[in-house]
């Protein structure tokens, strides 16, 4: 290995925290997000009666292939009169990361994970972003969702948001789906293992499709793939919300 490497990438670190301080970001977890960190024993539960238990749904999540923090599952269901019901399930860090703690005013400032050629300045720390408060495949997880009814001429009829308990069934990520739904590809393994995940897809993709196609402002609509040339045909309804800054839902 040429001895200079480790020494530029060792620069480009201390560059980068130079950067982010100078900006009034935080590079590092202060001893007080360490100290909260530590007396988190285990993922948010709450006993609102309010809370709808949606584990039975055949949930999925679709990212980059080397995502670990999963924040965001959906589902479908077809309705009789041709319009489709889509659910959208944001991890609730709410119910874990209570606000004004020091967790909280750390994402506050930060706002974002900051990515950078030499380090990664998470918003949260990995034990939370990755497990405690990730929509893990089987681990049953609180989560906001936002339950939407698109019409056949692609009009968002109705939408509501609740607190809800999920359960993803499936891991997946854009490239392997996309390729599997332009017949370039085979079915994922997550998915073949759930019986009726294919279908979901599917069902999916049509209002994707049906969405692009009428031109409408999709609002807090968006897509984060990988490829966004080849994988926008996946998920273009994904929210990207934090709820570490926000008040809890009723």
């Amino acid at each position: 290995m040429n001895p200079a490497r480790p020494r530029r990438r060792i620069d480009l670190v201390r560059i980068a925290t130079e950067v982010m301080s100078e900006r009034g970001l935080e590079p590092e977890f202060s001893a007080g997000v360490q100290q909260q960190l530590s007396s988190i024993t285990g993922p948010a539960s709450d006993v609102d009666a309010r809370i709808r238990d949606l584990t039975a749904l055949l949930w999925c999540s679709i990212d980059n292939d080397d995502s670990l923090d999963l924040d965001q599952l959906t589902v479908c269901e077809l309705l009789a009169d041709g319009a489709v019901k889509i659910l959208v399930a944001v991890s609730d860090v709410d119910a874990l990361v209570k606000k004004g703690s020091a967790i909280d005013e750390h994402a506050w400032i930060n706002t974002t994970s900051v990515y950078t050629s030499a380090r990664v300045f998470p918003m949260l720390p990995v034990r939370l972003s990755t497990d405690l408060t990730s929509l893990n495949p089987g681990q049953d997880r609180l989560a906001v969702v936002t339950e939407m009814t698109i019409a056949p001429d692609a009009t968002i009829t109705d939408a509501t948001l609740y607190r809800a308990t999920v359960r993803n069934k499936a891991k997946l990520a854009y490239d392997a789906v996309a390729a599997w739904i332009e017949s370039v590809g085979a079915l994922p393994e997550a998915a073949h293992a759930v019986p009726g995940l294919d279908l979901q897809l599917r069902a999916q993709d049509e209002v994707a499709q049906r969405l692009r196609a009428s031109g409408r402002p999709r609002g807090p609509f968006s897509s984060r793939p990988s490829n966004p040339a080849r994988c926008s045909r996946v998920n273009v309804w994904s929210i990207s919300v934090s709820r570490s800054t926000t008040e809890p839902v009723s």
